[in-house]
């Protein structure tokens, strides 16, 4: 693991080798260190603490993903064309879009929710017929993908195309109101202002207001997407400069 400076990775100042999780503690703060060994003590593997959080949250590994694994890249190299297609023809991020969709489904284009939801994308037959989207029969991948990456622009045209928001967090308000519902996120964005939030931005801000709001579960789902979407983009990084995903 590297020390972080201002964004950028130092290469030069390794703290540990072979893991990706550390502390840093400043040689004139032993208080703090002792408190940090103390509590790795309380919850390490064997400990009650800590039986019930690796019981909790690794006894069952289902729930976690890893997009960049082979068998995951496999299914993204099967619906990248169509995304880019569609992403041109109404200015959205193909690899946006492909998060979301990893998300909704892990690109399995069979699956269907409870709710009635469908495809990759998992939309809503009365979503895809809206006349702001109207793509026909969402059964077909192509056409899933289309009404999908339709209804995203037209959340984000619609709903935050105020120049004081950045171009990151018009994706992280669209994925939300994907989930919650447009009208939802003017809520979010009104209780954010009312708590002194800034209510242009995501991170940090708004999805503070949308956990009181409606809960963690739209917090967690942008959050999902917005790594998926990192993820894809560090892939997308090194595949152009030759180098192994």
């Amino acid at each position: 693991m590297n020390i972080r400076s201002l964004g950028k990775t130092r290469g030069d100042v390794a703290i540990k080798s072979g893991t990706q999780i550390g502390w840093v503690v400043r040689k004139n703060n032993p208080a703090l260190l002792k408190q940090l060994v103390a509590f790795r003590k309380t919850v390490k593997k064997g400990t009650l603490l800590g039986n019930i959080l690796f019981k909790r949250y690794f006894g069952n590994s289902k729930w976690i993903q890893n997009p960049i694994a082979e068998s995951e890249r496999s299914k993204f190299r099967r619906v990248i064309g169509i995304f880019d297609r569609y992403a041109k023809q109404y200015d959205f991020d193909a690899l946006a879009g492909v998060a979301q969709a990893y998300q909704e489904s892990r690109l399995d284009h069979s699956r269907k929710s409870h709710r009635g939801a469908v495809g990759i994308m998992q939309l809503l037959p009365t979503t895809a017929a809206d006349p702001n989207v109207g793509i026909p029969n969402i059964d077909s991948l192509e056409n899933n993908i289309h009404a999908g990456v339709k209804y995203l622009a037209f959340i984000r045209n619609r709903y935050f195309s105020d120049p004081a928001i950045s171009p990151e967090d018009r994706l992280a308000f669209s994925w939300a109101a994907y989930n919650a519902g447009p009208a939802r996120v003017r809520k979010m964005r009104l209780q954010a202002e009312r708590l002194g939030l800034y209510p242009n931005a995501w991170f940090g801000n708004v999805e503070l207001a949308a956990a009181r709001i409606v809960g963690n579960e739209t917090v967690s789902y942008v959050r999902n997407i917005f790594k998926y979407y990192i993820a894809d983009e560090l892939i997308k990084k090194r595949s152009r400069q030759g180098l192994p995903g």
